[in-house]
């Protein structure tokens, strides 16, 4: 098939074009810098400078590449600015779905997030609701209905992603809070996958029917039990204690359906991921 995969040159877009490229498919991957677009060209994929808030230049693009599927990893948290995150999930991902109708395209496989469902002890599922008092749910609701729209939007509900070039890498945003003393063991839910595997998922779902799909390992965890094994990674302190008699936040995660769809973690938990930090 012949892809368009805006965000080519993110933590997923730069591991995902290789793996579609080895797989047979053509390739077409944006970026917002030009003096990226080498590094796609070595991929064996086209280059496209392309920022996806002009709607005008989105429409333009997606029609010049006529692609038989859009793959959407667009993020903006080079800088943590989580507004203009959320205001790519809205605008960005409108127009994105704008132009594949607009070329006939039917399929769109989007990155979403798994941390936004409403709380609670048992494995969320994707049919549970989603906790519309987070920050990132504006966002995430506006970019999930929009790829909705499509006859096969599939959405992918990423887990938190480690490995290199995440915050979670050695040297990454959350790796510097730990070397600081700045993170405690606070009672809260978190599920991870490797990055690697979010790659892998994608083209995986380039098959799959619409709809949503958790992409985490298998083994959901506390603070209070991943936030140790991690800071021993980084030969960093054991964080603090938080509150340990708090409510329990958050809420873990099943990857129950993505399994049934064929896929699975090559790296099933984040305590053999932590090993080999990059």
């Amino acid at each position: 098939m012949k892809i368009f995969v805006a965000g080519a040159t993110g933590v997923v877009g730069r591991r995902l074009i290789p793996a579609l490229v080895q797989a047979g498919h053509e390739v077409v991957g944006t970026t917002r810098r030009a003096d990226r677009t080498a590094s796609i060209e070595e991929q064996k994929a086209t280059p496209v400078v392309l920022d996806v808030l002009d709607a005008a230049a989105t429409r333009a693009a997606v029609a010049e590449a006529a692609p038989d599927v859009i793959v959407h990893q667009l993020t903006d948290l080079a800088a943590r600015d989580f507004d203009a995150n959320s205001r790519l999930r809205i605008e960005g991902t409108r127009n994105l779905v704008d132009a594949a109708k607009a070329a006939g395209v039917e399929r769109m496989v989007a990155q979403s997030i798994a941390w936004v469902y409403v709380p609670g002890a048992t494995p969320a599922v994707e049919t549970d609701p989603l906790d519309a008092s987070l920050p990132p749910y504006a966002g995430v609701a506006a970019l999930e209905a929009a790829v909705a729209e499509l006859p096969r939007g599939v959405v992918l509900r990423y887990g938190a992603l480690y490995g290199p070039g995440t915050w979670y890498a050695r040297d990454g945003f959350f790796a510097e809070q730990v070397r600081r003393g700045e993170q405690k063991q606070d009672p809260g839910w978190t599920s991870f996958v490797h990055v690697d595997d979010a790659a892998i998922a994608s083209v995986a779902a380039l098959e799959w029917p619409a709809g949503p799909v958790n992409i985490v390992d298998d083994e959901p965890a506390l603070a209070q039990d991943w936030l140790p094994v991690y800071s021993a990674a980084l030969d960093a302190p054991a964080p603090p204690q938080g509150g340990r008699h708090a409510a329990v936040l958050g809420r873990p995660v099943s990857n129950a359906r993505a399994r049934d769809l064929g896929w699975k973690p090559s790296i099933a938990s984040w305590r053999d991921g932590f090993e080999q930090l990059g």
